[in-house]
């Protein structure tokens, strides 16, 4: 162990993520990992290690931790208002921290996931190959808590050599995210309504999906008490139960389901889906 986290606050909600357990669907396991794939991939560039070490994804802020030993780290997604014993400190950028050095992120302005990739990874137990928290089937660590002290592997690779990272952060207006046709979409009687209306973000959102709320999406006459056997979900499905609203299926979506998909939403436009706040407003357009 070169050092270690210890938590002193977690705020809404933070999790410990990597890039999944890819491969086990068919046993009915669902991939999981990070809601945000590319902030999380940006965190492992940064802090010049390899992909699928574990990170901290971190809801609304609110994170504290004490630095043990000498760590380098880096905050990525959602640009959380950042500081090291009081001071500011930069966002997608290397930080290197010292022993007993208090970091503390605030509310995001605009985002919802904010992640804390530490140069060697966190040394957390995995199930399945991974160290993601599922908070669908309940697999991986337990949310981290306030008084955890979260180990840090040894990593003997090249530092990092960047000093910032020039991204676009996430956006706190109206987000339009790309779909792709799915493949119950001639099951509604109106599938234009899907793009010509504006949604909002439910609070009843989480990992499993994004809940949208408008005008509700009315079956065609044919398929209006009809039943579906269950079909296989992924990441980005477009999912309508009998209320009528969409649900935007994020990284801890269930492997089957049994409502019908009228859309899915590509992959980069996915991770930018799962930084939506309550209440913001998304439309929806076709790609080209």
């Amino acid at each position: 162990m070169s050092g270690a986290l210890e938590i002193l606050a977690t705020g809404p909600l933070t999790l410990v993520q990597d890039l999944g357990r890819p491969g086990f669907a068919a046993l009915g396991v669902g991939r999981s990992g990070a809601a945000d794939r590319t902030a999380y991939r940006l965190g492992a560039r940064l802090v010049a290690h390899s992909e699928g070490r574990a990170a901290l994804e971190v809801v609304l802020g609110g994170l504290a931790a004490r630095i043990v030993g000498n760590l380098t780290l880096a905050l990525t997604g959602a640009a959380a208002p950042a500081s090291v014993d009081d001071h500011s400190v930069p966002h997608a950028a290397p930080l290197h921290l010292d022993d007993g050095q208090v970091l503390r992120l605030g509310m995001p302005s605009a985002g919802l996931r904010t992640y804390v990739s530490v140069r060697g990874g966190l040394g957390v137990p995995t199930v399945l190959g991974s160290a993601s928290t599922d908070t669908l089937s309940g697999l991986g660590p337990d949310p981290v808590r306030a008084g955890d002290v979260l180990s840090v592997a040894d990593y003997l690779g090249e530092f990092p050599n960047v000093d910032v990272a020039p991204v676009e952060l996430p956006f706190g207006g109206q987000v339009v995210l790309d779909v792709l046709p799915g493949p119950r979409l001639d099951w509604f009687a109106d599938a234009a309504m899907l793009l010509e209306q504006t949604w909002q973000v439910s609070s009843d959102s989480n990992r499993v999906g994004v809940r949208l709320e408008g005008e509700p999406l009315a079956r065609t006459a044919d398929h209006q008490d009809q039943e579906l056997p269950s079909e296989g979900m992924v990441r980005g499905c477009l999912q309508v139960p009998p209320s009528g609203q969409p649900v935007l299926f994020l990284a801890d979506h269930p492997v089957t389901g049994g409502y019908p998909v009228i859309a899915v939403v590509t992959s980069t436009d996915v991770d930018r889906a799962a930084q939506l706040q309550p209440g913001q407003e998304v439309r929806l357009r076709w790609r080209h």
